[in-house]
């Protein structure tokens, strides 16, 4: 009983730890979570190289081909940017014009009196897409200046995150064995079963977000291309990869694909498009795809998932985010088997066989 409160402090004070370093700690975690997904590919890379490829460059090439396709995802967003700017300065105004005669009679239907006036919006939000280079450059430098804390922790983060990854790719085999050596040695045997589960159940869950990641970008970008939207291939594919991040994902597609049907066709096709598309995609989604693919395969339940990421996002933050399935992976694992030693346990094999002696009539 000692050495476990003895156990069980030393996780608190990690914890406590953990908690108030947690901003300094995030490029780490970030670098640990994909070094925990990109091993394996180090793994097959050198498998495949029959040991003729050496460990630093198979880590380099696994990590260039990682950085490259975060760099792609965020590519996508450039054609949006680059078409959708000039039209939105030509649209925006018209927008306003259509968005204000379309609610003026509807609160006046509803007694409202009141006047939807745009016309000062307007004429601000001209200026400011005509103006010059030197004048929102002016601005936005300052600005820069002002946040500088932010701007050095994104060129902090751009720089921490590759390198920190490419040590922990590299050496993750000797970090994990240097962990579990941490482990007395009578606990050894059952903390290697319990660690082993936790790592099924999480690579089941990301290989099955990843297959329907894959899903709803074919999906989301074959139906906005049927609908005619020029962008339909980079939003559609930026909506599928986004919904990684539950509701956040899906509502910056959504957002974006209102925007440029919006600019492109007019309010009726734009609305009609993203609710059919959007709306089936969800649909599909939810009932279809997540508990064929995700579900059916750890038995966590999406809503586990979006309580997890929200709960360990609101104690620390964008670390917890990260956190939140490999956290969730390990309680599954750990409420499994608690729940199974209950079921073997002598309470409840002689409550059931005395509630079976006792009969229904007797209770």
């Amino acid at each position: 009983m000692t050495r476990l409160a003895a156990w069980l402090g030393v996780a608190l004070v990690g914890v406590l730890v953990f908690w108030l370093l947690a901003p300094v700690l995030a490029p780490f975690v970030i670098a640990a979570v994909m070094a925990y997904v990109l091993h394996p590919l180090v793994l097959r890379v050198e498998a495949v190289a029959s040991g003729r490829l050496p460990r630093v460059l198979a880590v380099l090439l696994v990590e260039v081909l990682a950085l490259l396709a975060l760099l792609g995802l965020f590519l996508l967003l450039v054609p949006i940017v680059v078409r959708e700017w000039p039209l939105l300065k030509q649209q925006l105004p018209l927008l306003l014009d259509r968005l204000g005669d379309g609610l003026n009679p509807l609160l006046a239907q509803l007694g409202l009196n009141v006047s939807l006036d745009l016309g000062d919006l307007k004429k601000q939000l001209v200026a400011y897409f005509s103006a010059n280079r030197e004048d929102w450059w002016a601005p936005l430098m300052f600005s820069l200046r002002l946040g500088g804390s932010v701007t050095l922790a994104l060129v902090g983060y751009s720089v921490l995150v590759p390198v920190a990854l490419f040590y922990m790719l590299h050496d993750w085999t000797r970090l994990v064995n240097s962990v579990v050596e941490l482990v007395p040695p009578a606990w050894r045997d059952r903390f290697d079963s319990f660690m082993s589960e936790s790592d099924r159940v999480l690579g089941e869950y990301l290989r099955g977000q990843l297959l329907v990641m894959l899903a709803l970008a074919v999906f989301y970008a074959v139906g906005l291309s049927l609908f005619g939207l020029d962008l339909a291939l980079p939003i559609g594919v930026f909506t599928g990869l986004a919904v990684f991040v539950p509701y956040l994902g899906f509502g910056l597609g959504l957002a974006v694909s209102l925007l440029a049907g919006l600019l492109q066709f007019g309010s009726a096709h734009a609305v009609v498009m993203v609710a059919v598309v959007y709306g089936l995609g969800q649909l599909i989604e939810s009932f279809v795809l997540t508990p064929r693919l995700v579900g059916e395969r750890i038995g966590l339940h999406p809503l586990a998932v979006i309580l997890a990421l929200m709960a360990f996002g609101q104690v620390l933050g964008f670390v917890g985010v990260l956190m939140a399935l490999p956290a969730s992976a390990v309680l599954l694992v750990g409420l499994r088997r608690l729940r199974h030693q209950y079921l073997q346990s002598d309470l409840y094999q002689k409550s059931g066989s005395g509630a079976a002696e006792q009969g229904p009539g007797q209770a």
